[in-house]
């Protein structure tokens, strides 16, 4: 993404866009749309392939283009690049891992063990991101009686983190088994700073248009109007 895309996406400069015309998405556009929220998937299984700085560094920037509420953009990015820190964070992953499988019985723990749940052994690049909780951008708009929509906010970045990143051919794992305090001593982050996801990224083994847990039987998707009320 150049300056000047930037501009264009934001307004001029982001502070006005007066004068600027509206895109018009036509149906090809909607339809490939579709196509990426359809090919968009939770990868576990990397190619070791390096990723140039510079695409990370522009799926970053394209994650800022996020909604925030207040316009408080609290997400924080760390670039976890250090083996120590690595090798600490995956020792965390498997405590939260043991911990989780002991939840589960007979065919289904079976079943837990067998999934490949995080690819922090092949994915060349980890990124972490934060919500910076004491973030002064913002002036606190609409967060008084939903404090969590600062937290939504950061989840929204990685969303679109995880769409551009896609566009690029580069698949993107959310590792949730994680003890979030170790991970934020671990890189050494204000105390404020809520871990919200820990991202492997890297061109993924293979690409898939179904969900690797309806795959292996974890878990089938749901029919949305199973999970749409009208009142």
């Amino acid at each position: 993404m150049t300056e000047t895309d930037r501009q264009d996406a934001s307004g001029t400069n982001g502070t006005k866009d007066a004068g600027v015309t509206p895109p018009v998405f036509d149906q090809v556009f909607q339809k490939q749309f579709i196509d990426l929220l359809l090919w968009r998937r939770d990868v576990r299984r990397f190619r070791t392939d390096a990723i140039p700085q510079a695409d990370i560094n522009d799926l970053i920037k394209e994650a800022c283009l996020a909604p925030s509420v207040g316009n408080c953009q609290p997400w924080r990015f760390v670039k976890v690049n250090d083996r120590a820190r690595r090798k600490a964070i995956r020792d965390s992953f498997e405590r939260a891992n043991a911990e989780a499988l002991n939840e589960y019985h007979g065919e289904r723990a079976k079943l837990y063990a067998s999934l490949k749940l995080q690819g922090m052994d092949q994915a060349p690049v980890q990124l972490a991101v934060f919500a910076d909780e004491e973030t002064e951008a913002g002036m606190g708009l609409g967060r008084k009686t939903m404090p969590e929509m600062l937290d939504y906010s950061a989840v929204a970045a990685v969303q679109l983190l995880w769409l551009a990143a896609r566009v690029k051919g580069i698949g993107v794992g959310w590792v949730s088994i994680l003890e979030p305090e170790v991970v934020g001593k671990t890189l050494d982050v204000p105390d404020h700073w809520r871990l919200i996801a820990y991202l492997c990224i890297g061109y993924p083994e293979e690409d898939h248009v179904v969900p690797e847990l309806v795959r292996e039987g974890w878990q089938d998707r749901i029919d949305p109007d199973a999970l749409t009320l009208e009142r």
